[in-house]
């Protein structure tokens, strides 16, 4: 019964794991789209504010392009 105990803890983090994946995967795009860009809009605006350079790579990155 010892391997089933040692077993049971990295199973159960796969499964977490592949839930949150297909989580993020499902809530990419469609009606969070524009929720999400605002987000990150406000972030960067934040940042910019508070005098922290963000480069451009960080810019087209944070927004998927």
């Amino acid at each position: 019964m010892d391997y089933v105990a040692a077993l049971l803890p990295p199973v159960v983090m796969a499964v977490a794991f592949t839930c949150l994946i297909v989580t993020m995967i499902k809530s990419q795009g469609g009606a969070n789209k524009s929720k999400e860009d605002a987000a990150v809009d406000a972030a960067l605006a934040r940042t910019e504010a508070s005098g922290t350079s963000v480069s451009a790579a960080q810019k087209s990155s944070a927004h998927g392009a």
